[in-house]
């Protein structure tokens, strides 16, 4: 690849179609706070705008030319993104809020799983699923269930950031169960990847109780150590950087603290972000918070909205064309997941409003 290409990009074209990520992520978002709705929203329409299946404008189909590029730079937006919110979250509040959070994050996991494995299951008793093997019926009701398992804490962090909320008992509560759900997420996928690779294989079980409970061990363990041993630390650390002179040292030094902590999470088969928000959570208690805090907002205003432009893009709006016949089995599909997808969610909601009005954590 020449200086002259960014990810098989012409460099102009990479330069002038992350302008236009940049600009159209704030329009956008403007007129999402016009009609009172959060920024996000805005963010993840303009970037199906911007998609492939509109404009064109930004890759979002593997092995288009610069597509590894954006998606580089999309997950160092979220991970500023969790880092940020980090900063903005105190540890104990999340710990004196474990016992709803855990019971949240376990009701937002078993149900919409369910669900999702009910359908499955329903669908092709209505021979929705066409000509599939028999034997791979339970397999998918599987995956399907823990599709809908999966949440976004980059994406829930950010709306409750937009609304202000990040302060509420309800956004202290929903951001540990978002972090409980990832890893509860984690053990499923495992569970999920090993039940397809011994189908591959014409095995009997893919993975062991024992093999999930390890890797719950060393996801928990992962947090527990990563921000003990962060604590024993950073007041040091960035009591010195302080006194240094150089431009931006704190700001550098933090941003690599937490990209440091995101590698050690993917090293530990998490999700990086967990890293970057546990980082977040270690400088909230040192000297100099609020100085990181300040100096990485204009950080996140240019990286953070590119992850969200990256995930609207990602959507083919072509599927949604009930006119085109192969689309319609699909959509009906996706309506009813859509709708389980919801009651989930509705389900957990219900359950969080419960722990708040009787109390279930100290004020």
């Amino acid at each position: 690849m020449s200086v002259e290409e960014v990810g098989g990009f012409p460099v102009e074209r990479f330069l002038l179609a992350l302008a236009l990520v940049l600009v159209v992520s704030k329009l956008f978002g403007e007129m999402a706070e016009r009609i009172k709705q959060p920024a996000v929203l805005g963010e993840l329409l303009a970037g199906v705008m911007l998609g492939a299946s509109v404009l064109a404008i930004v890759p979002s189909v593997p092995g288009q030319a610069g597509y590894e590029t954006f998606h580089l730079l999309a997950e160092i937006g979220v991970v500023i993104l969790l880092f940020e919110i980090g900063l903005e979250t105190n540890l104990r509040d999340l710990i004196r809020v474990g016992i709803p959070s855990t019971l949240v994050a376990i009701v937002g996991v078993a149900v919409p799983f369910f669900l999702g494995f009910a359908s499955i299951l329903g669908f092709e008793k209505f021979g929705m699923l066409g000509d599939i093997n028999p034997d791979f019926i339970t397999l998918i009701a599987i995956t399907a269930g823990a599709t809908l398992t999966a949440t976004s804490v980059g994406i829930t962090a950010r709306v409750l950031s937009d609304l202000n909320r990040l302060q509420s008992q309800e956004a202290k509560i929903v951001l540990s169960a978002a972090v409980i759900d990832d890893v509860l997420g984690l053990i499923i996928l495992a569970v999920v990847s090993g039940l397809i690779e011994a189908t591959k294989q014409g095995a009997g079980s893919g993975i062991s109780a024992s093999g999930v409970g390890f890797i719950a061990l060393k996801a928990f363990g992962f947090l527990f150590v990563a921000i003990l041993v962060g604590n024993l630390a950073s007041r040091r650390i960035f009591d010195l950087i302080n006194r240094m002179r150089v431009r931006g040292v704190l700001l550098l030094s933090s941003l690599s603290f937490a990209f440091i902590f995101a590698y050690l999470a993917k090293l530990f088969g998490l999700a990086p972000i967990v890293g970057a928000f546990a980082a977040g959570l270690v400088l909230a208690k040192t000297n100099q918070f609020k100085n990181i805090e300040n100096s990485l907002k204009p950080v996140a205003d240019v990286f953070t909205p590119i992850f969200f432009i990256i995930v609207g893009a990602a959507v083919d709006v072509a599927v949604f064309n009930p006119l085109v016949g192969g689309n319609i089995p699909i959509l009906l599909i996706a309506l009813v997941l859509f709708i389980f997808a919801v009651a989930g969610f509705l389900h957990r909601w219900g359950l969080l409003r419960v722990s708040l009005i009787q109390g279930c954590f100290p004020q």
